[in-house]
């Protein structure tokens, strides 16, 4: 039976304070975000609820993604230091939400939800990820996004050292 959700832990060696940072700072989140060979070469972020984020980010030279791959989101719910709720969309450069064959992929919602809960641990942090909203999704998908994912937050662990 197909999951509606991706959920990733992990638990990053920095206060809280630290790694909301990484989340809540444009500057801060393009030194991560993407999976490894990406960059964010623009990440913008009104980091208020009901304010929008829109990001690029560009696949390695030569691969099927060395092109800047845009997704936007709106910001539902912010407690500071504990939770953040954005949808997921993809998007064109102009933030104007794209369905996935845009970037030559299929079956993927036009909207989705990434929840992120920060749990305090002194001076870690376990950091709780949910991708929701990705029922009929390909397994090829579904892994291709916990991968990216995964690197994505290793590339942040290591932003954090």
């Amino acid at each position: 039976m197909k999951n509606d959700k991706l959920i990733i832990e992990r638990i990053f060696d920095a206060p809280v304070k630290e790694v909301w940072k990484y989340f809540s700072e444009a500057e801060l989140y393009k030194k991560w975000w993407g999976p490894e060979g990406f960059s964010a070469p623009v990440i913008k972020m009104d980091f208020r609820v009901g304010g929008k984020f829109l990001g690029a980010m560009h696949g390695p030279k030569g691969s099927e993604f060395d092109k800047d791959l845009w997704s936007m989101g709106t910001y539902k719910e912010i407690v500071p230091h504990k939770k953040i709720v954005v949808t997921d969309s993809f998007a064109d450069a102009n933030g104007n939400i794209v369905p996935s064959s845009y970037y030559g992929m299929e079956g993927f919602p036009l909207e989705m939800f990434i929840t992120l809960e920060f749990e305090d641990l002194g001076e870690r942090t376990k950091l709780t990820l949910t991708h929701s909203g990705i029922k009929g999704i390909s397994d090829k998908d579904r892994e291709g996004m916990n991968e990216g994912w995964n690197s994505s937050l290793n590339k942040l662990a290591q932003s954090l050292k």
